[in-house]
């Protein structure tokens, strides 16, 4: 049993993992290799001066991996509620989760099979995006969405920032305080 499920290794995936991972919560991460920042050129993240969209996100999920996150290279074909969570179905079998995080981009058809509520995106040419709260959760206790396909800006430092922003939410929940991950300079 896994305490958080993210669907997707991009870089709102890649980032909430990072942070739930970090935090000590036992995270998988599946990642279909579909990921629209695999064909981005990028000049515009901050703290980086210029990288590819692939070298970003394989410093992203390398990043996640660093502190224990698993990395699945799996399809999600279903999610069923289950007594103490969330089962999910994949090309590559099935995984026990407590939450679940859709950083799927431009992808919803999962998300409107299992009955999550969608909206007309405002993004140039993406046509749905899963309603969320201001802290990510979705209509379905216990599931989640960030970046793009949560309506953000298909910028990569904004989704990024998304799957940080959910992630946070996500252990704050669990902890039962807010929670903050800030690491010191060592001198």
């Amino acid at each position: 049993m896994y305490d958080i499920a993210i669907i997707g290794a991009g870089p709102a995936g890649a980032s909430a993992a990072l942070f739930t991972a970090k935090a000590g919560k036992k995270t998988i991460v599946f990642d279909n290799d579909k990921s629209i920042t695999k064909r981005a050129w990028i000049e515009n993240h901050y703290g980086v001066p210029e990288i590819s969209g692939p070298d970003l996100i394989e410093t992203g999920k390398k990043q996640a991996a660093k502190f224990g996150a698993n990395l699945v290279t799996a399809q999600v074909t279903d999610i069923q509620k289950t007594e103490s969570g969330f089962r999910l179905d994949t090309d590559n079998g099935s995984y026990e989760a407590k939450h679940v995080i859709f950083a799927t981009g431009v992808a919803t058809d999962l998300a409107e099979k299992i009955g999550l509520r969608t909206k007309p995106a405002t993004e140039p040419r993406i046509k749905t995006v899963i309603a969320v709260d201001e802290n990510g959760k979705t209509n379905i206790d216990g599931i989640w969405a960030a970046g793009t396909v949560a309506g953000t800006s298909v910028h990569t430092i904004i989704t990024a920032g998304d799957g940080a922003k959910v992630a946070i939410n996500i252990i704050s929940e669990l902890n039962g305080e807010r929670y903050v991950d800030h690491d010191v300079l060592k001198k």
